[in-house]
């Protein structure tokens, strides 16, 4: 279903922009995790393991952080995943009388 930009109004667009950017997070995450497999496959057919070539420390990365649930509506770029300690500019909406349902995205 494709969305038609120019009816959208600008918090439309930023919230879209804001999904594709996800989207595309997303797939490079997994698209690096598929090459890690296929990679541990061609050392182990060799027999080796991969952390061998890269000096012996562990390719692991960083637990997900969680796919953000709320966004700062000044500033797009702040966003919260609804867990741990609440940001600064959470804590001033709900201050301001706004709810959270106002800063989901």
């Amino acid at each position: 279903m494709a969305k038609a930009l120019d009816r959208m109004s600008l918090e439309e667009l930023e919230a879209h922009k804001r999904e594709v950017e996800a989207t595309i997070k997303g797939f490079e995450k997994k698209r690096r995790a598929e090459c890690l497999v296929e990679l541990r496959a061609v050392a182990k057919k060799h027999g080796y393991a991969l952390e061998e070539f890269t000096g012996g420390k562990a390719t692991r990365t960083a637990a997900p952080k969680g796919a953000a649930k709320y966004a700062n509506p000044a500033d797009a770029t702040q966003t919260w995943t609804g867990r741990g300690r609440q940001p600064n500019w959470v804590k001033a909406a709900l201050a301001s009388g706004k709810s959270l349902e106002t800063l989901a995205i």
